[in-house]
């Protein structure tokens, strides 16, 4: 039976910051300073026992990293996941992702996963990623070719997890490394699941050509159609078949509120992800990470969004967009089902759920209550998947870019 695995997610934010106007980018120049470590140690705590919490609800967990920024505490995933790997006992655990292309050793890479995937007693899942343009400077890396790396790093690291009767070398175009054989080896066989982050149509053909699963973050109504539609079609080109829907795995906020009133309240508190992204412009546009095109708007003072829409911080515009999901149990499970057939149906639903000031307690409330009372009837609603109906189904359904907030039964936002 096809099923739906839904993942709880949170960036592990420091949000006690100054008002904006007294710093100009969260990101790589926000003096440390700001960070007090007595506050930081309670947040790592909290934002650990959420995880755990989730654990026992019966959810994933998903993890992610990024580097010199207060929005995300996680410079070092793996650690966070070995932590986790101890500290739960049922929980798929996802990292998405290892930022490839800023890392100068992927054999590094293969060892993390593969200690954290026999801890954890094979339930790490594997994410790779580029990594955002604000870290190459960062990384000390030079920005472009980043996909050609991630990909070569990719294909070291497989190796590595799957070459078991002794040391081989590895002669790359990025990569050079001898005597490759790692212990220990990966707990599953022939090695974790991987997950590759998508952001465009035609960055999809590799992924689907290894079988890999096709996540994407916050494309809403946009831009889901063609990056998932052309995963599926790179996936028939190459296997002869359609692509199973554990496939496809889509990231949204989410807040479940026990009215339309605290759902409001938390849904404004996660939106602190938007509110707070506030990038100086050198950051953006490293030479060579971004298309010429894409380069060329941004110098033109173009502010886009990962949906390609003008960026906004309105909660209203983004339950239009498809890139949250808030109200009572009923309303954010209609949302997300018209999401779902609208984008002829995912696999995995990344779930959001902390940011900014929300609470431990209020996030514990909306988890419960998604699990409870969302969580059960997608489940459902994924058993009765198939892929040349729901493409039928969808014949029905023009392309947009936004949905109508009445359709989807949102008082609080009209």
């Amino acid at each position: 039976m096809t099923n739906l695995k839904t993942w709880f997610f949170t960036e592990d934010c420091y949000p006690d910051l100054p008002p904006q106007d007294e710093w100009d980018s969260i990101r790589v120049d926000l003096p440390n300073s700001l960070c007090e470590p007595e506050n930081a140690n309670r947040l790592y705590n909290q934002y650990l026992d959420i995880w755990c919490a989730a654990d026992e609800m019966g959810l994933d967990i998903m993890i992610n990293e990024h580097h010199q920024t207060a929005t995300c505490m996680v410079p070092a995933a793996p650690i966070m996941l070995g932590i986790l790997a101890r500290q739960t006992r049922d929980a798929r655990l996802l990292i998405l992702g290892n930022p490839l292309p800023n890392r100068n050793q992927p054999v590094r890479v293969a060892e993390e996963m593969a200690l954290v995937d026999v801890i954890s007693k094979g339930r790490v899942e594997c994410g790779f990623v580029r990594s955002v343009p604000y870290e190459a400077a960062a990384a000390n890396i030079l920005p472009y070719q980043g996909s050609e790396r991630m990909w070569e790093a990719h294909d070291l690291i497989l190796k590595a997890w799957t070459t078991h009767d002794g040391p081989f070398n590895f002669e790359g175009k990025y990569y050079h490394h001898r005597q490759v054989n790692i212990w220990p080896r990966p707990y599953q066989q022939p090695h974790p699941p991987v997950w590759i982050t998508t952001g465009s149509a035609g960055s999809t053909d590799p992924v689907a050509r290894h079988r890999h699963v096709a996540a994407i973050f916050l494309a809403g109504y946009s831009r889901v159609r063609p990056i998932f539609d052309a995963y599926r079609a790179n996936y028939l080109k190459h296997h002869g078949e359609h692509a199973p829907l554990d496939r496809l795995a889509y990231c949204g906020l989410i807040y479940v509120g026990d009215d339309e009133k605290a759902a409001e309240k938390g849904a404004n508190e996660l939106m602190w992800y938007m509110q707070a992204n506030k990038v100086s412009e050198p950051w953006k546009n490293p030479p060579g990470y971004h298309p010429p095109q894409v380069a060329a708007g941004i110098m033109r003072g173009a502010h886009i969004s990962g949906s390609g829409a003008a960026y906004s911080t309105d909660l209203k515009e983004h339950m239009r967009r498809g890139n949250v999901f808030a109200g009572t149990p009923d309303q954010v499970y209609e949302q997300i089902k018209a999401f779902w057939e609208y984008s002829g149906g995912f696999g995995h639903m990344l779930m959001m759920g902390q940011a900014g000031h929300l609470s431990e307690q209020d996030t514990l409330r909306s988890m419960k209550l998604y699990n409870e009372e969302v969580y059960p009837r997608l489940r459902e609603l994924a058993a009765t998947w198939d892929p040349e109906a729901i493409m039928e189904k969808r014949k029905a359904m023009p392309d947009m870019d936004h949905a109508e907030i009445t359709d989807l039964s949102v008082d609080f936002v009209r």
